[in-house]
């Protein structure tokens, strides 16, 4: 019988470690073809979008497509609500197993799933948590043996993971965990910066380098001498700045904007990303030398719907931080729990949190309804007529939607009595009944800026 592409095995010394069967896909029809991606512990995802593991140029392909994540059961295959489908054997595949030497069709790309015979070892560590993040699955405490290494040694770490997993919450337990620990954790934000302000940023700047630079600016990398910097969103950062990110790795010697001279630091640099760098690199995007500085010790934050197994814990964790006075299991009861572990939580961690604390204040919200905001606002396949707008238009109108659909659910909990509504919203009366008249629902109160009179008919 074959093995499963991945096996826990005690090792010799006690210790556990996760065995990865080595597995390729590679696209052999379309207009990518030949282009391939190794399969990770905590799987790969295929799309246009350039947050992907193996990025596609075809049109007819969802911006986020499908999965791969390899389990004990098998390589699972879930389609991530894509446009045209994912099909196998000519049947559109939503979740499932699939073989290995399966041809996955999507669009007018084929793609073959390759698996070979050697086997990728991962410790793991016997821990559950690593500073604020917490876990018990696999992929995540082969996450914390390689925090727990580099939190030993002043190498440069590179958190890579989708958007809400927790990539700066890593690095800042990263820094706890050093020997920097007393020295300042200092975040910059690379895809926020404009392009011509974050030399400045970076490095500083001199009074009078350039027009607007009033006074001196001390930068980013002097303000956490003896400590941590933290560069999120690095694959954002633009061609022309990256030298001079380079060159610092190597000499740990900063000069200002403006400045003459030399200033050497004491720095740990932990970069995190979203993209994934070889596909920047492969775009000729990201500089190839840059990126192996960077990536000296490499920390892949999975998916939370790739560890369904830390759903549960991870949402009672949460909401005792949220509510620290209430147990938990008062208002997260058995049910909810197993809806949430069967979500695919586009938005991951953050979108998690979002929901418990929506959850923590509106207790009496149908949970389905919580997820089912929570999913058109985090999967990124929303309502295609909203892509025809502007960015904060089509904020508006999804937001505008959930609002008359909660103001609708909270009416019915409670009877159409104003007062009670607006109480459990925890907004003033006049507030409510302007929503009411916002989203015309007929059967409200008419009256209500003065605050009771009709605050009780609907």
């Amino acid at each position: 019988m074959a093995r499963p592409p991945t096996e826990l095995v005690k090792t010799f010394d006690g210790e556990e470690r996760l065995d990865l069967c080595r597995a390729v896909l590679e696209v052999t029809r379309g207009p990518d073809r030949g282009h391939k991606c190794a399969v990770r512990v905590g799987g790969i995802t295929v799309g246009t979008g350039v947050e992907c593991d193996l990025v596609l140029t075809d049109s007819t392909v969802s911006r986020r497509q499908f999965e791969v994540r390899p389990t004990p059961d098998g390589f699972v295959l879930a389609d991530l609500r894509s446009t045209n489908g994912t099909w196998v054997g000519g049947l559109r595949v939503n979740h499932g197993v699939v073989p290995a030497g399966s041809k996955i069709v999507v669009g007018r790309t084929t793609l073959l799933l390759v698996a070979r015979k050697e086997r990728e070892p991962h410790l793991l560590s016997p821990h559950h948590r690593f500073g604020s993040l917490f876990g018990q699955s696999a992929v995540m405490r082969r996450c914390f043996k390689l925090l727990e290494r580099a939190a030993d040694t002043d190498s440069t770490v590179l958190i890579e993971g989708e958007s809400g997993t927790g990539k700066e919450l890593a690095a800042r337990s990263l820094h706890e965990k050093s020997q920097r620990c007393d020295g300042p954790f200092v975040v910059v934000d690379c895809g926020a910066i404009a392009a011509n302000l974050i030399d400045s940023e970076l490095f500083g700047h001199e009074k009078g380098a350039f027009t607007g630079a009033v006074e001196k600016h001390v930068g980013a990398f002097v303000r956490a001498h003896g400590g941590t910097l933290f560069l999120d969103e690095i694959g954002e950062l633009g061609l022309e700045q990256q030298p001079r990110l380079l060159r610092f790795l190597e000499r740990r010697e900063v000069r200002t904007v403006g400045g003459s001279g030399e200033i050497g630091v004491d720095v740990r640099v932990v970069a995190a990303t979203n993209r994934r760098m070889e596909e920047a690199v492969a775009a000729g995007s990201f500089r190839e030398d840059l990126f192996y500085r960077l990536a000296v010790i490499r920390v892949d934050l999975p998916p939370l719907r790739s560890r369904a197994e830390d759903i549960s814990i991870l949402a009672l964790e949460l909401a005792r931080q949220l509510r620290p006075q209430v147990d938990p299991s008062t208002w997260l009861d058995q049910g909810t729990l197993e809806v949430f572990a069967s979500h695919p939580w586009p938005g991951n961690v953050r979108e998690l949190r979002n929901v418990l604390e929506r959850l923590a204040v509106l207790p009496e919200l149908e949970i389905e309804t919580l997820l089912g905001v929570a999913a058109r606002v985090g999967s990124g396949d929303l309502d295609s007529s909203l892509t025809q707008l502007p960015y904060h238009q089509a904020k508006e109108r999804l937001l505008d939607s959930f609002e008359k659909r909660y103001l609708e659910a909270l009416l019915a909990k409670e009877e159409g009595v104003v007062a009670r509504a607006a109480e459990r919203a925890q907004v003033p009366r006049q507030t409510f009944f302007r929503l009411i008249r916002k989203h015309n629902l007929r059967g409200a109160a008419e009256s209500g800026d003065d605050g009771d009179a009709g605050a009780g008919r609907r």
